[in-house]
């Protein structure tokens, strides 16, 4: 049984951060078959630590992760920041201003265990006590669709063949008080 605990982190962090990025999204691209687009992983991972370091430079006030560990080991993170030029551009601008969602890792080894939706709960927590009433979210990858549909429902935007044929874009504008009880 995980005992998972969800905290902010530290810059003693990092290094293992990175390294979750790398694995996860190394993972994430073989599982989607696009294991051989070696820089487009490469962009995805520093990207992220772009994310991570923007948390420790604003003291969390322009990025925001939460990280969760089992024991000392870090098994996943989730961040939120202003809403990617990708989400603004497909918008055509009607999330921008928005918060966006993001960086919703887990270790391969720890997924399918609560870990994500953990990561999600104390995350919802955190934006509505920040104020923030609606934030969207967005994936190009179509496992992580499956679970978003399965928890947001459709879409807002539906970009058909955004990534090549068959491989779709979606985003979506959710209510922190839809998904927050009390």
């Amino acid at each position: 049984m995980l005992k998972v605990e969800i905290r902010r982190p530290n810059i003693e962090d990092t290094k293992e951060l990175h390294l979750l990025f790398k694995t996860v999204i190394t993972d994430t691209f073989m599982k989607e078959g696009l294991g051989d687009r070696q820089k487009d992983i490469k962009d995805e991972i520093e990207a992220k630590e772009k994310y991570l370091a923007s948390d420790f430079e604003s003291n969390g006030g322009y990025r925001y992760f939460l990280i969760a560990l089992d024991g000392n080991k870090i098994i996943g993170s989730i961040e939120f920041g202003p809403a990617s030029v990708l989400i603004c551009n497909c918008t055509n601008n009607a999330f921008k201003g928005l918060i966006e969602v993001g960086t919703v890792f887990v270790h391969p080894d720890f997924q399918r265990m609560g870990v994500g939706n953990l990561l999600l709960n104390a995350m919802y927590i955190t934006l509505q006590k920040k104020g923030i009433e609606v934030f969207c979210l967005d994936s190009g990858y179509t496992r992580a669709q499956k679970i978003w549909i399965k928890k947001f429902g459709e879409p807002n935007y539906l970009l058909k063949d955004y990534w090549g044929t068959g491989n779709d874009h979606m985003i979506w504008r959710i209510k922190v008080s839809d998904l927050v009880l009390g």
